[in-house]
């Protein structure tokens, strides 16, 4: 029987859910994405061209395309930016000026996406969160208001809630997919940047709440400098329900971390996520999810593609 499968999230941990559960066999897979990221290339298109950002969800089509090929890897082609650089695409992903240019031809920021989905014979659908273009805000612990996406972890201080100022309207087919999922998966990624910035959506919030789905957490392996720091597995799950994010479930990393990337990521601030309580209102399943590559710590698509599947078996 088919099972539907909603990837909510933005950034790299998104991407490698997407690569992982693309070839499971007799799953619908929508990837609602966040397009509140204003840095780098898609920050500087989206000030020129008042546009969505499409970072993300350029990360995500090239996951779910059908085979790595030519195309998938020119829209990850990024053009240098030396200094002095006077080219007007210096630091631009070729991809994201793809989007850009779609966009304007189509009229329709969603038009564009499932265009160039089609291009790359995406196994899935790839839906922004919203057409809006978005400005998140986050409150401090300390009641500073910080304003931008990609200047919410560089504040030396503690997030209380990430919001938006003005009203969003959630894109109607995210929410659709919502309520028709057998399954949601949060994650993996960014906590306040990456997942939260959909959930607040009010629409896709009620949609979460509503929906019979199984929804699940893949928490992140390692602490985020300026976003989760000292953060537990239970820390991370609260930060996602004050926001109104339900989570029956959470899977976690059980993997041995080597010595030498421990000490790596201690050098940026960033520790071990563990899990602190033995008792929870939701469950936790412990799993081999991990890569360690240049003593990087990173989720493993295929690894990612097992957990799914024990989580689709128990549907």
């Amino acid at each position: 029987m088919t099972k539907n499968v909603v990837v909510i999230g933005g950034g790299h941990g998104q991407s490698a859910i997407c690569r992982g559960i693309k070839n499971i066999e007799n799953l619908n897979i929508t990837a609602i994405v966040t397009v509140a990221d204003d840095g780098g290339s898609t920050g500087r298109l989206r000030r020129q061209f008042h546009i969505p950002a499409m970072g993300d969800i350029r990360n995500v089509m090239i996951a779910l395309a059908g085979s790595e090929s030519l195309m998938s890897d020119l829209m990850d082609y990024r053009f240098a930016d030396t200094e002095g650089s006077e080219m007007d695409v210096a630091g631009h992903n070729l991809g994201n000026l793809i989007l850009t240019a779609m966009t304007d031809q189509c009229g329709s920021f969603l038009e564009a996406v499932q265009t160039i989905g089609q291009v790359l014979n995406v196994k899935g659908r790839i839906i922004p969160a919203t057409s809006q273009v978005i400005s998140l805000f986050a409150r401090m612990e300390d009641d500073t208001i910080v304003k931008g996406e990609a200047n919410i972890p560089n504040i030396d201080n503690h997030i209380r809630r990430v919001f938006y100022e003005e009203p969003v309207k959630a894109e109607p087919e995210a929410v659709e997919a919502i309520l028709a999922a057998d399954l949601v998966i949060y994650g993996i990624g960014s906590v306040y940047t990456s997942i939260l910035p959909n959930v607040i959506i009010p629409e896709v919030c009620e949609a979460l709440q509503k929906t019979k789905a199984r929804r699940v957490y893949f928490c992140n392996a390692m602490t985020q400098p300026g976003e989760t720091d000292n953060y537990s597995l239970e820390d991370h799950v609260q930060a996602l329900m004050d926001h109104g994010a339900p989570v029956d479930a959470v899977i976690a990393a059980n993997d041995r971390i080597p010595e030498a990337s421990i000490e790596k990521y201690a050098k940026e601030g960033s520790t071990p996520v563990y899990i602190r309580d033995s008792v929870h209102a939701y469950a936790i399943y412990e799993e081999e999810l991990l890569g360690f590559d240049n003593g990087l710590v990173r989720h493993e698509p295929e690894r990612i593609m097992r957990a799914v599947e024990h989580q689709l078996e128990e549907l």
